[in-house]
């Protein structure tokens, strides 16, 4: 019997796991028991516990502050890599030793352990779906993650308790999962636009066989940044119709978490919407008055139009790097959900002069594509073989900190290279090995990965020692770095612990704390996404009354103010029935209020489109005879 492996796409927006069906040979996506196949990537922090999910992203707009999204844009990263953004996220990011630490919730968590969360909410999605422990998971990455970032990932998988027994970059496994639905043989250009991360990878597919010619991309650049742009553009829409009644109350917008994120969450279903429909509307209720705007794509893609462009940088280097131009291209496949932007789809097809594949659903098919991989590992796949590259180049420092690549960018892995060094001054006994990453000439431009120390060396003239560097890099990516004296056989080596990676002991105890989440009373669990459903019905109906609570008849608003009233007492208590109870009975008796919300807005924005046809009328208009413009 083979040992049963998932595969999970842990992704900066959602997240998933999926399985290969040995009836039809085909993966299939694991739903939760209310058959949502997609887990939000947001964890909730909360005095009773910790939500994941559907229910930590009711309580994101209320609790910004102890809610985390896009975590894995800080999967690997240090302060420095991440202060210039900072700014943007509604929780607060600490410097540490080399990893940075949320403070959410009272507590102090790594990148990794909220990652965690979410690989342990998966994995308990699949053991419920087989009736089985799972412990072992393949976990995709952008291809263009370097040591760090992968490094971490492992240590998240760790934590919750899976094994993860292959990395597979996300651009290669979407081209497995195409692969086994027969796409064809040929070269394939993957295209994968993700919520925080984007990649590009070429491909040559041949009886079975997916070899990654060339890989590139941006770890910083994804949907996020597109609902970033929107959100800007809004807030600064909002301010300048709206500034007078903002000065006189003096309320400052752009410091308001809450409403930031309510703002954040309203540009991103703008975004969704404006995929599929030329315009949609915007309706966001603030204190003392309604924000209402019609929004075109025409004017998204404005705004947009900067970002895209970055995308196709990585991919006119990728195409360079594999020695091919689009023409030779042979197909082109879409991943990642950013992708159903029409201006994204549109560059794309420009760029590579061919309609490019979307069959698959962008969202699942890296999901798909890590199922496939883990079916592979496990066995169950013998007619498929993925050699995939590495994304960064890899050498050691030399004397005046210049950089000696070993393994150079897009070479195929697992992979091994040797080189040999001697000393620099005379007598030494210790040398003092420096591993980097990256493109550049100098170690001061590229990521430093680690240090280790060879000592030992019998003293001898400079130049006289032979010190053998040997770098290996695994089927993860992950490198293992041996330096050996050949004349004494003195030798050291490390499995590269990222300057932004966890040590052991850290994620032990990271490990031991993930058996007590794990333990976490259900009853808990549910209590705390009741008490959240509540509190957003809650803050809706506040601001309903603010805004429209005048239009009601007062016999009305009393019956409402009780309900309230009725929910906020069974809220502070531990019935779940009885909470979501009274949250039904606010429900019912603000429906009639929710009609009068709704005719206020329409009737506000016929008397917008009204005044300005009226204006238009008088601007194509001829003027008088007495008009001297």
């Amino acid at each position: 019997m083979m040992s049963r492996i998932v595969g999970i796409d842990l992704g900066t927006t959602n997240s998933l796991v999926a399985y290969v069906d040995e009836r039809t040979g085909l993966p299939v996506v694991i739903p939760d028991g209310e058959g949502r196949r997609l887990l939000p990537s947001i964890v909730g922090f909360t005095p009773d516990g910790i939500v994941v999910g559907e229910a930590a992203r009711r309580q994101l707009a209320r609790r910004p502050a102890d809610t985390v999204y896009s975590v894995k844009r800080l999967m690997g990263r240090g302060w420095e890599d991440l202060k210039d953004e900072l700014r943007y996220f509604p929780f607060k990011v600490l410097a540490g030793e080399g990893v940075v630490k949320l403070a959410v919730g009272g507590r102090e968590v790594t990148p990794p352990e909220v990652s965690a969360i979410v690989l342990r909410a998966l994995k308990e999605r699949a053991e419920a779906h087989f009736g089985e422990p799972i412990e072992q998971a393949v976990v995709t990455v952008p291809a263009y993650f370097n040591d760090s970032q992968r490094q971490a990932t492992k240590d998240a998988g760790r934590i919750a308790g899976l094994d993860v027994v292959r990395i597979v970059n996300e651009p290669t496994a979407a081209s497995l999962a195409y692969g086994l639905h027969r796409l064809g043989q040929g070269v394939i250009a993957v295209y994968d636009l993700g919520g925080g991360t984007f990649d590009v990878s070429i491909l040559r597919v041949k009886d079975g066989i997916f070899e990654v010619l060339a890989t590139n991309g941006d770890t910083h650049l994804g949907g996020d940044d597109f609902d970033r742009v929107l959100m800007l553009w809004l807030l600064e829409d909002i301010q300048a119709r709206h500034h007078a009644q903002l000065d006189r109350d003096c309320i400052d917008l752009a410091r308001d978490n809450e409403f930031m994120q309510e703002l954040r969450l309203a540009a991103e279903a703008a975004k969704i919407r404006l995929s599929t429909e030329e315009r949609t509307t915007l309706t966001l209720p603030l204190a003392g008055f309604t924000y209402h705007r019609v929004i075109t794509r025409a004017e998204i893609e404005r705004l947009l139009e900067p970002l895209v462009a970055r995308t196709l940088g990585p991919c006119r280097k990728a195409l360079a790097d594999a020695g091919l131009t689009p023409a030779e291209i042979d197909q082109v496949v879409l991943v990642g959900g950013s992708t159903r932007v029409p201006l994204v789809r549109k560059r794309v097809q420009e760029l590579f002069a061919k309609t490019p594949h979307s069959q698959l659903n962008p969202d699942e098919v890296v999901a798909l594509g890590a199922a496939v991989q883990a079916q592979i590992l496990a066995g169950g796949i013998k007619d498929m073989l993925l050699l995939d590259v590495t994304p960064l180049s890899l050498g050691i420092e030399t004397l005046g900190g210049i950089v000696s690549v070993l393994i150079p960018r897009n070479t195929t892995i697992p992979t091994s290279a040797r080189e040999m060094y001697t000393t620099s001054v005379d007598g030494q006994t210790v040398v003092d090995m420096h591993v980097v990453q990256g493109e550049r000439e100098l170690v001061k431009d590229n990521r430093s990965l680690a240090r280790f120390e060879l000592r030992g060396i019998d003293p001898m003239p400079a130049g006289m020692p032979k010190i053998e560097v040997t770098f290996l890099i695994d089927a993860n990516g992950i490198l293992q770095v041996q330096a050996r004296e050949q004349r004494t056989g003195k030798a050291a080596s490390i499995e590269v612990k990222p300057t932004y990676g966890l040590t052991d002991a850290d994620v032990e105890r990271m490990v031991e704390d993930s058996f007590t989440y794990a333990e976490a009373d259900v009853e808990t669990r549910l209590l705390i996404e009741t008490r959240n459903e509540a509190d957003t019905v809650l803050t809706h109906v506040g601001r309903a009354l603010r805004q429209a609570g005048p239009l009601l008849e007062a016999g009305e608003r009393q019956t409402i103010e009780r309900a309230v009233a009725a929910l906020r007492e069974a809220r502070e208590g531990k019935d779940r029935d009885a909470i979501r109870e009274r949250t039904t009975d606010l429900n019912h008796a603000t429906e009639h209020l929710a009609e009068v919300m709704m005719d206020a807005a329409l009737k506000g924005a016929l008397g917008t489109r009204r005044a300005n046809e009226i204006m238009t009328s008088k601007a194509e208009a001829p003027p008088s005879s007495g008009d001297r413009r």
